[in-house]
């Protein structure tokens, strides 16, 4: 396994992103939900009684989703990832994947999953395209596991894990949100056992997103990584995986790993190189503020490839420097779910 995680920078020869924001960061990955709906009820991402959907009419179809990925990699956005809501739930996922990875410029098809259903889509995925996933596991313990997601749904998961180890993804992050006193006791035994099964672990601070994120309990990840560090002998490790925005400590051999993901004690906002596409066909351009722009009627309007190209710029030049989570944590009001993961 070592050094499977950081591989080295590899020369491929491909011109460098060309669509940058006006702070001079170049987005090249691209967040695209396919569904705002959810087989769970996590109580930092949605009220247990949400039903504020969009109507499916409204959902982009997937040759919409399509045309503006491939738009997104004509101008020089390399990786693209499926989310949600919980994007196994939208039938025909796996075959939205497969049209997506053979587009030319993208290089990197993942996922973000909650796990229940990956043990059904595993392979699927891998014959898809999809080289990697992201699964959410906020415990090991069952009943808290209930607790936060309001199912039983811990050995779904599992199973889900391993049969995306058996199938091939890889690397297999785990996405642990810390709150406190609901699973901060159950970090270590999170990061033991991701370290076992050589799944990188990326430990999440709450963002105050819409009621449920500010009504769950903000954990500082700092004295985290320090007690981690010193207990799994872990040194900084310079490299990312997966042009994301975690910050990663390695173990000595480099067979495993644990992310810092910091909105709130540590932002990264100088480095974002990203935007998120929602279902309806929305552009964020960042979770913490409110610029957005509506690429679905371009997309239902008749617009040309140059137009929808001309759009996506524009909306670009919307990306904020930064977030607001800090100074106004009351700002953002939709939740998760319904900006895409």
């Amino acid at each position: 396994m070592s050094g499977e995680l950081f591989p080295a920078a590899a020369g491929t020869g491909l011109q460098p992103p060309r669509l940058s924001d006006r702070f001079g960061r170049s987005i090249d990955y691209l967040r695209v939900s396919v569904t705002d709906r959810c087989d769970l009820r996590c109580t930092y991402c949605m009220p247990s009684d949400f039903k504020g959907y969009e109507d499916p009419p409204d959902w982009l179809s997937f040759d919409e989703i399509e045309r503006v990925v491939a738009a997104f990699a004509r101008l020089g956005t390399s990786r693209v990832r499926l989310t949600g809501g919980e994007p196994l739930t939208r039938r025909g996922v796996t075959q939205l994947a497969g049209r997506l990875s053979v587009l030319p410029g993208l290089r990197d098809l993942s996922l973000s999953t909650n796990g229940t259903r990956l043990a059904r889509y595993a392979d699927e995925l891998v014959a898809a395209g999809v080289s990697r996933v992201n699964v959410s596991l906020d415990t090991l313990d069952r009943e808290c596991m209930k607790g936060i997601t309001g199912r039983d749904c811990l050995p779904s998961v599992l199973a889900g894990l391993q049969a995306a180890k058996a199938a091939g993804l890889a690397p297999i992050k785990i996405n642990m949100v810390a709150m406190r006193g609901v699973n901060d006791a159950e970090i270590d035994a999170v990061a033991a056992f991701c370290i076992e099964q050589h799944f990188v672990l990326r430990l999440i601070e709450v963002m105050p997103m819409g009621e449920t994120g500010r009504n769950t309990a903000y954990l500082n990840l700092g004295p985290v990584q320090e007690r981690l560090a010193r207990r799994f002998d872990l040194r900084p490790q310079a490299l990312e995986i997966g042009g994301g925005p975690a910050r990663y400590w390695s173990t000595a051999d480099g067979s495993a790993a644990i992310g810092y993901i910091t909105p709130m004690s540590q932002h990264f906002c100088a480095t974002c190189n990203r935007v998120r596409l929602s279902v309806d066909g929305t552009l964020y351009l960042c979770l913490g503020q409110e610029q957005q722009y509506p690429l679905r009627p371009l997309l239902r309007g008749g617009a040309s490839d140059a137009e929808l190209e001309a759009a996506i710029r524009a909306a670009i030049e919307l990306k904020p420097e930064q977030h607001d989570f800090g100074r106004q944590p009351e700002k953002i009001i939709r939740f998760m779910s319904q900006t895409g993961g």
